[in-house]
């Protein structure tokens, strides 16, 4: 039986060793779990592209939006796990979706294998024009004497932006009211409009109203201050590291897709993320390229996770399934 199981095994490593060498032999797509245009999007697009390249075969970019990414992700969870149908990983679709839903359609850990990261996108705190705080000490300070008075504006209820800004109420111990929107557009016009008093935001979309001072931007979440903005620091500056996650945008396959594939994926992102006109690219979104391993990119999902349920039952927020 012992003989039986060793050549079995044998076997099987033989034939996914076999598979591997002839991967990919037909195009692979790629489901991007948001709708065509926003950064997720983009990030997919210009790296789909170049590993077409690398791999010899096209990359197919599908966007399936809807349910704050989930239905994407589903899509992804449910695939066959051969390599030919793979998905881009999100805060939204692997931590907060989970977090926030008890009824997602799929485990963010255990239907997913993750490859790799493919970049970061700082994240903002802003001020409207007439909030009379000038910085973040000044800000601080004025939120702690008037719990309650001010608010901030998200791009939604249990989207990745309202964590964050539940997560600096809870590091710094303050009371803002949550005003949630659909979507960061019509925030940022509240902003602009001095409807709201603060936002938190992806940087790209607010970098433009930052730069001709139509709002301030107070501190930002990046391992780094952001080039354009050296004054700006960062929320680990501040002493608030569990604010200072950026957004990211990672490459996963279904659970069980053979290592060997994984790795043949892993090493041709790393070669693309390395070009400079991919980096060119995604710097001029507002992203650089955060090429890793599966298991980092496998750590980097299970922090977050924890942090959105540690964020989730501590404000007792709910999902509100519109």
């Amino acid at each position: 039986m012992k003989l039986k199981t060793t050549l079995l095994a044998c076997t099987l490593a033989f034939s996914a060793s076999a598979y591997a060498d002839t991967y990919p032999s037909k195009p692979i797509t790629l489901i991007v779990p948001f709708a065509p245009g926003g950064t997720t999007d983009l990030v997919a697009r210009v790296v789909a592209d170049k590993m077409g390249k690398e791999l010899g075969q096209t990359v197919v970019v599908e966007n399936r939006a809807g349910a704050g990414g989930a239905l994407g992700a589903n899509a992804v969870a449910r695939a066959a796990p051969d390599g030919y149908t793979l998905g881009i990983s999100t805060i939204s679709t692997h931590a907060v979706n989970a977090a926030c839903n008890p009824q997602l359609p799929y485990d963010p850990i255990a239907s997913f294998t993750p490859i790799t990261n493919l970049a970061r996108t700082p994240n903002v705190l802003t001020a409207a024009q007439k909030f009379p705080a000038q910085d973040f000490k000044q800000l601080l300070d004025l939120v702690k004497k008037n719990p309650g008075k001010f608010n901030y504006a998200s791009s939604g209820v249990c989207s990745v932006l309202h964590m964050m800004g539940e997560q600096f109420k809870v590091s710094t111990g303050t009371f803002i009211t949550h005003m949630p929107y659909r979507g960061s557009g019509p925030a940022l016009i509240d902003l602009l409009g001095g409807q709201v008093e603060m936002m938190f935001d992806n940087l790209p979309s607010s970098m433009g109203h930052i730069q001709t001072g139509k709002i301030r931007a107070i501190a930002v979440a990046a391992p780094k201050r952001v080039e354009g903005l050296p004054n700006v620091p960062t929320f680990a500056e501040l002493g608030l590291p569990q604010v200072n996650d950026p957004a990211w945008y990672g490459l996963v396959a279904p659970a069980k897709t053979p290592e060997a594939i994984v790795n043949r994926l892993n090493a041709a992102a790393a070669k693309v993320l390395s070009l400079p006109d991919v980096r060119d690219k995604l710097k001029q979104s507002g992203s650089e390229s955060a090429a890793n391993t599966p298991a980092q990119h496998a750590a980097e999902i299970k922090h977050e996770l924890e942090k959105a349920k540690a964020v989730v039952q501590k404000q007792g927020i709910k999902f509100e399934n519109s």
